[in-house]
């Protein structure tokens, strides 16, 4: 879908992702790992926060645009994207919510992606629905704190550099920035997961990590409904349009498949099953896109309705995800079962999507509640 013509940075990022990315995605799966020449690249190419302004390192890009940047990285590789989602939601929280001296220290070098974020949010013993919920804390002593506990799930926590962490304080939910060499601070490899494999998640434990008073981001007990609030609705954002590059990949893939495959004296393109599937998947990657636009525009306009647009693109584009991919898969036979077509990863992929920054059933929560609030209004 080209409305118009495709602004002059996606279309390196397209030859980015047709070159040195999408090739790789089935292997960089089968090792649990993005390579560090590749996070090398996509920093080459200015890619890890784009959106900062230019006298932050970045190239004050537009959200909507960068809504495509993550959708185009979206179509080549998941796990890749997870990266970017998850960078994307320290750095602006640093830049936003930051003060002058956590900017300093921190932004350069999370713009180049010299160094990477990681999202400490999830605690292993709390459903990871209730982003309320934080089993670590941090106790104030004199003006510093002692951080004790441990997240799970942490996309980049493998190779992260900076720690945006999560924790229950006296006054309620604050957040921290923690080096993720400090002492005290403990990584272990999550393996063998059933989708972005390459995201390179990790447990991070926390033994008595003294933080001095420069660690917490804003006041205590203000994190859950600003810096949480904020972060997360980026994610958000960010897995929808990936989603999106998901269907675009999947549609890409079967339509070239069927085109060469034939069954009963034909090809398998001109079987109305197949075109009908094929039908679904080019409405499932538009409708999709425009959601995403939309909440993209609302958050250049500091529109507060951003966050329910986003809450509805993700839903949209995430399960259109997980059905497209499943169809891709179905088209495939048994060769989309296999590891020589990309169709099986991103089935694996498309699953995670619809669990991810808000579950499905979550959202058709959150999604009717608003529903509601607005015919009684």
């Amino acid at each position: 879908m080209r409305t118009r013509p495709e602004a002059p940075e996606l279309v390196v990022l397209g030859r980015f992702v047709d070159g040195e990315v999408a090739p790789h995605a089935n292997a960089w799966e089968r090792a649990e790992e993005i390579p560090g020449d590749v996070r090398a690249r996509v920093g080459e190419l200015g890619l890890w926060a784009p959106f900062l302004p230019v006298e932050s390192g970045g190239a004050g890009m537009d959200m909507v645009t960068l809504g495509r940047v993550h959708e185009e990285v979206g179509r080549g590789c998941s796990s890749l994207r997870s990266l970017l989602t998850v960078h994307t939601m320290v750095t602006a929280t640093v830049h936003r919510w930051g003060d002058d001296e956590q900017r300093e220290r921190w932004l350069p070098a999370l713009a180049t992606g010299e160094t990477l974020g990681a999202f400490c949010l999830t605690d292993p013993d709390f459903s990871g629905s209730d982003a309320t919920a934080a089993g670590t804390v941090a106790v104030a002593d004199h003006g510093s704190w002692t951080l004790t506990g441990r997240k799970k799930w942490i996309t980049g926590g493998q190779r992260a550099g900076l720690l945006l962490v999560f924790a229950d304080t006296a006054t309620g939910m604050s957040a921290f920035l923690v080096p993720a060499d400090h002492p005290g601070v403990r990584v272990t490899p999550v393996r063998h997961m059933l989708g972005t494999t390459a995201s390179m998640l990790a447990t991070i434990e926390f033994d008595d990590v003294r933080l001095g008073p420069g660690a917490l981001v804003g006041p205590p007990g203000w994190a859950a409904g600003t810096v949480m609030t904020g972060a997360l609705d980026l994610g958000r954002y960010s897995v929808a349009c990936g989603s999106v590059g998901i269907v675009r990949a999947a549609l890409a893939a079967s339509a070239a498949y069927t085109s060469q495959r034939s069954a009963g004296g034909g090809l398998l393109r001109d079987l109305p099953q197949i075109r009908a599937k094929i039908s679904d998947m080019v409405t499932a990657r538009d409708a999709g896109r425009l959601l995403c636009e939309k909440a993209g525009r609302l958050k250049d306009a500091g529109d507060p309705a951003t966050i329910m647009a986003t809450w509805v693109a993700k839903y949209f584009a995430s399960t259109a995800a997980a059905r497209t991919a499943s169809d891709a898969v179905q088209i495939h036979g048994a060769n989309g079962c296999g590891p020589d077509y990309p169709v099986a990863r991103l089935y694996r992929d498309a699953k995670v999507m619809e669990i991810i920054e808000g579950s499905t059933q979550i959202q058709e929560l959150t999604i009717a509640d608003d529903a509601y609030r607005e015919v009684a209004g």
